[in-house]
């Protein structure tokens, strides 16, 4: 494959229509019209609240991610449009710590619920991570319960809440918001699970499916209501929006 070509493509393979995973900004200049998107600021919050070292300080990698991604941290959340219906939108980012989970992101995606409900409007989430953050420890996986109460309030507020998972969806992030959608739709061929297919297979000591954890796979299962090509996510949206705007 010559690059160019799989740029033009939206980053899917040509040949097997395999969807190579997005930057967030391309995917928000595919999507949205750049003059329309307004980024949201997130909540200043202080970084590596267990002082945690690995081989590095937690402090050092936040450091080395921020210069590398121009990003804060794995969320970025913004206000938009589609086909004039004013939506919020979040996006996780892997490029930044492979869009894991701790305060911070789920400071961001309660955040988003709540200009959601100040602005009355739709609230979508673009998944993509490992799942919870290792080096904040319990702290991130308070963040489930926390982003599930918010889910919680877009419900009692009746604001749609939209999901797109992406690949990969994984973890605590697939065990909290990112099930939780109105509406779930998931990228072709997407892998979208909790624990990893090899870990399944030996706590179970059973031989998996080989689609296992693929989008198709859950669609066929009753977990996701639509698997999507790339090409065909926006007007996927649109349709959505426009249904739900007029009910």
């Amino acid at each position: 494959m010559h690059h160019k070509d799989l740029y033009e493509n939206l980053d899917v393979c040509n040949g097997c229509d395999h969807h190579f995973r997005m930057s967030v900004k391309r995917r928000i200049g595919i999507l949205f019209n750049k003059e329309t998107f307004h980024e949201i600021d997130l909540d200043e919050l202080t970084d590596d609240p267990l002082n945690f070292i690995d081989i590095k300080k937690y402090k050092d990698r936040l450091k080395e991610y921020r210069k590398k991604t121009l990003c804060n941290d794995a969320f970025v959340l913004g206000k938009t449009e589609i086909n004039n219906n004013n939506i919020v939108v979040g996006f996780m980012n892997f490029d930044f710590m492979g869009g894991s989970m701790g305060r911070a992101v789920g400071a961001g995606i309660v955040k988003g619920a709540r200009e959601a409900i100040s602005n009355k409007c739709p609230y979508i989430i673009f998944t993509c991570s490992g799942g919870a953050r290792m080096q904040e420890g319990v702290i991130s996986l308070m963040q489930m319960p926390r982003t599930v109460a918010a889910i919680e309030l877009l419900n009692k507020n009746e604001i749609p809440y939209i999901v797109v998972l992406t690949d990969p969806t994984t973890g605590g992030v697939t065990a909290s918001f990112a099930m939780l959608g109105d509406i779930t739709i998931a990228e072709k061929g997407s892998t979208v699970g909790f624990a990893g297919k090899r870990v399944i297979q030996d706590t179970i000591r059973e031989e998996l499916p080989a689609d296992f954890q693929t989008a198709e796979y859950l669609q066929e299962h009753g977990m996701i209501d639509i698997v999507v090509h790339r090409k065909d996510l926006k007007n996927t949206l649109t349709d959505i929006l426009e249904h739900i705007s007029k009910k």
